[in-house]
C-alpha cells in the first residue's frame, strides 16, 4: 500500500485526495501560527480571550491559558461560539486538567461603565495574565492588537478559530461567565439570564420593561424604552410578513 509523506495510507482517486486535504487541514489547523511563534518567541504561549463584550448585563470575563507545547490538540476544541453549552463544559474540564497554567480575570459592570467596554476588556485580560503562576514567553490574543495592553502580544484575527490556545481560553472564559450569569439569575429571575446570559432577547427586554434595571445591568448599554420599541417594531414586521 502506498503511503503519504507522514506515513498515512494514501487513497487513490479524487475522493482520496479530498480526504487527504481535509485531514491535512484538520491536522495543521491549530499548529502553524503557534508553531511559528514558539520558534520565534519561546515554547510557552499564553492564549488569551475574553467573553461578554456585547451583553446588556454582567461582567466581561477573560482567560489566559498556557497549553503544553508538545501536546496534541484536544479533540473538539473550537471557537466557543461554535460549540454547544454541553460541549463547552466538557472541554473546559479537559483544558483545565491539561493546561500547564490558566487564570481568569474579570471587569465588573461598574468598571465597564467607568472605563468603556474596550478598556474593561483590556483590564480583564491584564488581570488574567497577571494571575498566571508561569510566566509565558509570549501572548496571543484574538482580534486586533490592543494598544493599551502593556504586554508584548500577537493578535490573530479570528484567533479563536485559528489558534488552539486562544480557543481553549475562549471556552474556559465562556463557561465561567455563563455559570456566573446562571447563578445571578436565581436572584433576578425576571430577565432569564439562565438562558440568555445577559444578552439581548425578547424575554430579557420584557423583564427590563416590567422590572427595570438591576445593579448588574450596564446602564450605558440599556435604553429600555428604545429596546422595547425596537422589539415591538420587529414583532410587528414579522406578523405582517408572509408565511414561509
Amino acid at each position: 500500500m502506498r503511503t503519504s509523506g507522514d506515513d498515512r495510507p494514501a487513497d487513490d482517486g479524487e475522493g482520496g485526495q479530498q480526504a487527504r486535504r481535509a485531514h491535512h487541514h484538520k491536522r495543521k489547523r491549530w499548529t502553524q501560527i503557534e508553531r511559528d511563534l514558539r520558534l520565534e518567541r519561546g515554547p510557552l504561549l499564553a492564549g488569551v480571550d475574553e467573553v461578554g463584550r456585547g451583553p446588556l448585563a454582567g461582567p466581561v470575563v477573560a482567560c489566559a491559558v498556557i497549553m503544553p507545547p508538545d501536546m496534541r490538540a484536544i479533540s473538539g476544541v473550537d471557537d466557543s461560539k461554535k460549540l454547544t453549552a454541553e460541549q463547552r463544559t466538557r472541554l473546559a474540564i479537559k483544558i483545565r486538567e491539561r493546561a500547564l497554567d490558566f487564570a481568569l480575570g474579570a471587569a465588573s459592570v461598574s468598571e465597564i461603565e467607568r472605563l468603556n467596554i474596550y478598556q474593561a476588556s483590556v483590564l480583564a485580560m491584564r488581570r488574567a495574565l497577571g494571575r498566571l503562576r508561569i510566566t509565558p514567553d509570549h501572548v496571543v490574543i484574538d482580534g486586533k492588537p490592543m494598544r493599551t495592553l502593556p504586554i508584548p502580544h500577537t493578535a490573530v484575527v479570528h484567533g479563536d478559530a485559528r489558534c488552539f490556545s486562544i480557543a481553549c481560553a475562549s471556552i474556559v472564559a465562556k463557561v465561567t461567565r455563563d455559570r456566573l450569569m446562571v447563578r445571578l439569575s436565581l436572584r433576578h429571575p425576571a430577565y432569564t439570564w439562565e438562558t440568555n446570559v445577559g444578552y439581548t432577547t425578547q424575554a430579557h427586554i420584557r423583564g427590563l420593561a416590567s422590572h427595570g434595571i438591576t445593579a448588574h445591568h450596564r446602564r450605558t448599554f440599556v435604553r429600555v424604552s428604545q429596546l422595547v420599541l425596537d422589539f415591538d417594531s420587529l414583532m410587528a414586521d414579522e406578523s405582517l410578513a408572509p408565511p414561509s
